[in-house]
């Protein structure tokens, strides 16, 4: 009889003792979970005040468009110069605006999978923003200054300087280089690898991210 106690009771602290190291799994599963996910949301911060500040060039850079471009319908050179200004600045808007909202949308209450989707579609998205507005400078740069000089007016036979061509050829030279270096780190075994395209903080969050789903897996 007392044989049978004992096992009982012996049956009674082990399941105890399972049931308490559980909780202290879930627990610190829990915690980590809490850490990870809120050194994630830190590590897009960062983007999204560059992205921020991305919007406000880009207003500024429509206004500085619109402004050459109406003031030079007569001048071909002024008017396409303070187009592509225009345009440009829309497309900076744009990008920021919707990485500021993608990432606004990312919900840390969802499961680890959903984020991750996010983060994954956050990460394509900054890649094309990228493209468009970051690399686009190498020739962008030049449109604007003509578009500061077009603000003050010009004859309609004003003959484009020796100097803008001059700069034109080295941007575009500059572009396709990049865009050649660009091409050969994605056809590289690790093409994640030290990227300079402003992503680190979102790859940085995709690890986090991949901690927490790892151990919860175990």
């Amino acid at each position: 009889m007392a044989t049978t106690m004992d096992m009982n009771e012996l049956k009674h602290a082990w399941r105890m003792l399972e049931q308490r190291l559980d909780r202290q799994h879930e627990i610190s599963a829990e915690l980590l979970r809490t850490d990870r996910l809120n050194r994630a949301r830190g590590q897009l911060r960062p983007l999204t005040w560059r992205q921020s500040l991305q919007g406000a060039l880009g207003i500024g850079l429509i206004v500085l468009g619109v402004s050459c471009w109406t003031a030079n319908l007569h001048v071909p050179g002024l008017l396409l110069a303070g187009l592509l200004v225009h345009v440009m600045g829309l497309a900076h808007l744009i990008f920021a605006g919707l990485t500021v909202v993608l990432v606004a949308r990312i919900d840390y209450g969802d499961p680890v999978l959903v984020i991750q989707k996010r983060l994954a579609q956050l990460l394509r998205l900054q890649g094309l923003n990228t493209l468009v507005c970051g690399w686009s400078w190498w020739v962008l740069w030049l449109p604007v200054v003509v578009a500061f000089i077009g603000l003050g007016g010009a004859p309609a036979d004003a003959i484009t300087p020796m100097w803008v061509w001059i700069s034109l050829g080295v941007g575009v030279i500059g572009l396709l280089g990049t865009w050649r270096w660009q091409f050969h780190r994605l056809s590289q075994v690790e093409p994640d690898a030290n990227r300079c395209d402003g992503s680190d903080g979102i790859r940085r969050s995709q690890q986090l991210l991949a901690e927490v789903a790892e151990f919860e897996r175990e």
